[in-house]
C-alpha cells in the first residue's frame, strides 16, 4: 500500500520523507489554507521534496475553468495529480487530462457508482472519504470493499486512495480490503509506529543496558 501526506505542512512532508514512508502528498483548499502560504508556492515546494504524485485541487465548478487552472497547476512540476471533484463537469476533466497524459485524482466520492463513473473517465486515482461517511451513519470501509470488488471486476487501473483517514484502524482495514493507496495526516501516520509493548521493551533494554556501565562509541 502507498502512503499519501495528507497536508501542506512542508516540514511535516520532509520529516516523513526521511523515513521513507512518503509516496506523495495531497492537499486540498483547506489544507493550504490553513498553512496560510501562497497556493502555487506550497505546491511547487512539495513537489520538490517528493518525487511522487502530489494533488493540486482546481477551485472552479465549470469544465472550462477547471482546464484553465489545470494548465497552470501541471506546469508546476511533472509530478502535480490535478485534483477534481466527482461532479459531471469534473468527469469531463478528468477525461480530457488524461487523454492528455495528466495524473488526475477524483475527489470527493461517497458512493461505488460515483467511483465507477470516475474510473470509466479514466481517472488515476479514486479518493472516497470514509471518515466523512462514518460521521453520517455508513461504514466508510464497506465503501472500499464495493469499489475494490468492482474495479476487480473489469481490471479498471484506477487506483483506489482512501482518503478521510481519522485514525490507525482506518488504515488496517484498508490494507485488509487492498486499497492501493490511503492518505492521512501526519499524526495519524505517526500513530501506526506506536504500541505500548514497544514502549515498554525500548525501556527493559535501556535498563539493562545502564546496568552493565558500558557506553557505545
Amino acid at each position: 500500500m502507498k502512503f499519501f501526506v495528507d497536508t501542506a505542512d512542508t516540514a511535516e512532508i520532509r520529516d516523513l520523507a526521511a523515513s521513507g514512508l512518503v509516496d506523495g502528498v495531497t492537499t486540498n483548499p483547506s489544507l493550504i489554507a490553513k498553512s496560510g502560504r501562497n497556493f502555487l508556492e506550497v505546491v511547487a515546494e512539495i513537489c520538490g521534496i517528493t518525487p511522487g504524485p502530489v494533488s493540486a485541487e482546481v477551485v472552479a465548478l465549470d469544465h472550462e475553468g477547471m482546464m484553465r487552472e489545470a494548465e497552470i497547476l501541471r506546469k508546476i512540476a511533472d509530478n502535480v495529480t490535478i485534483k477534481v471533484p466527482l461532479t459531471i463537469d469534473g468527469l469531463k476533466t478528468c477525461k480530457a487530462l488524461t487523454d492528455e497524459g495528466t495524473m488526475v485524482n477524483v475527489t470527493l466520492c461517497f458512493s461505488a457508482n460515483q467511483a465507477l463513473l470516475a474510473a470509466k473517465a479514466g481517472a488515476t486515482f479514486i479518493s472516497p472519504f470514509v471518515g466523512r461517511h462514518d460521521d453520517v451513519g455508513f461504514d466508510g470501509m464497506d465503501l472500499i470493499r464495493d469499489i475494490r470488488l468492482i474495479y476487480d471486476n473489469y481490471a479498471f487501473d484506477t487506483e483506489i486512495l482512501v482518503a478521510s483517514v481519522r485514525h490507525p484502524v482506518h488504515i488496517l482495514e484498508s490494507a485488509r480490503i487492498g486499497a492501493d493507496v490511503m492518505t492521512a495526516p501526519p499524526a495519524v501516520i505517526r500513530q501506526l509506529v506506536k504500541h505500548p509493548l514497544t514502549d515498554k521493551g525500548i525501556e527493559g533494554f535501556l535498563a539493562d543496558w545502564a546496568k552493565t556501565g558500558q557506553s557505545i562509541g
